[in-house]
């Protein structure tokens, strides 16, 4: 107010008095209302960081990375399913089929493991070393106090299968007790194993209609007898005197185990053959 007094001369008639004093009233009042706006907006305005403002903050979470224009997704390519050129024969009015072999051309063979009675901790080890899986026909009144021994021949890709609860010749029991011995022993190895057998082997061979009944009750897709074995560190064979494509072959969990693996080993290398699973043929 004192640079306007010293700016401006107040003039000398008292009107021109009265006005100048007004004008400076009114520049007083101007100024004042100013500064009040001022303060009152002033702790509403937001404080932005140097670095990064609000708007690109936002764009930066919200907004996914451009792709490029030509960008493609990749496709799931499906794995063709492996067919073979004959398969296990269906199961027909009621009764499981019976097989010794399968009629293919493939260069193909079938080990099926009996019992489960001899445990020696080699015999896996023989097996992974030989590639060597095979279908594995455990009863449990030879696998009850240590049926943990054959987790690890599932894990190296065998599958468990079924062969009565107690081992006994099928036809000497009616049609009921034969659905036992195969579904309790079915029962069995799924709580044992995690997985439910579905092909059978009678011991013995020994099986009748009752037995492809029972078997097919139970959820078995094929009685599963053999047209070879190995035995007593040899090769036995019913019809000619090799291996040929889609022969089953016996064996058993037995002290002369390495004999037994060992020749069937050298007849499956003579024939030109390799080994499958079995289930793997299943329609």
């Amino acid at each position: 107010m004192l640079m306007l007094h010293r700016t401006y001369k107040a003039p000398a008639s008292q009107g021109s008095r009265k006005s100048f004093t007004a004008i400076m009233l009114i520049l007083v009042i101007v100024i004042g209302s100013a500064g009040a706006y001022s303060v009152w907006i002033r702790p509403h305005q937001t404080t932005v960081s140097a670095s990064k403002s609000p708007v690109s903050a936002r764009t930066d979470t919200a907004e996914e990375p451009l792709k490029p224009a030509n960008a493609t997704v990749p496709e799931t390519v499906a794995v063709p399913a492996i067919t073979h050129d004959v398969s296990i024969p269906p199961i027909t009015k009621g009764l499981a089929p019976v097989i010794i072999r399968l009629a293919t051309k493939e260069p193909v063979v079938f080990l099926g493991m009996d019992d489960g009675a001899n445990k020696q901790a080699f015999e896996l080890q023989m097996m992974k070393d030989n590639g060597i899986k095979a279908s594995l026909f455990l009863a449990n009144r030879f696998i009850k106090d240590n049926s943990s021994f054959f987790k690890d021949f599932v894990t190296a890709g065998s599958l468990v299968e079924d062969h009565t609860i107690d081992h006994k010749l099928l036809s000497n029991l009616n049609y009921a007790d034969q659905k036992q011995e195969i579904c309790g022993e079915a029962d069995l190895q799924f709580q044992q194993f995690g997985r439910r057998p579905n092909i059978f082997r009678p011991p013995g061979g020994n099986y009748n209609t009752d037995t492809q009944r029972a078997a097919a009750a139970c959820g078995m897709k094929a009685v599963v007898l053999w047209i070879a074995k190995a035995n007593g560190g040899s090769m036995q064979y019913q019809i000619g005197h090799t291996l040929k494509p889609g022969d089953i072959v016996l064996m058993h969990f037995r002290p002369e185990f390495a004999k037994d693996m060992q020749s069937f080993l050298n007849a499956e290398k003579a024939a030109g053959l390799h080994t499958e699973l079995l289930e793997d043929w299943l329609p």
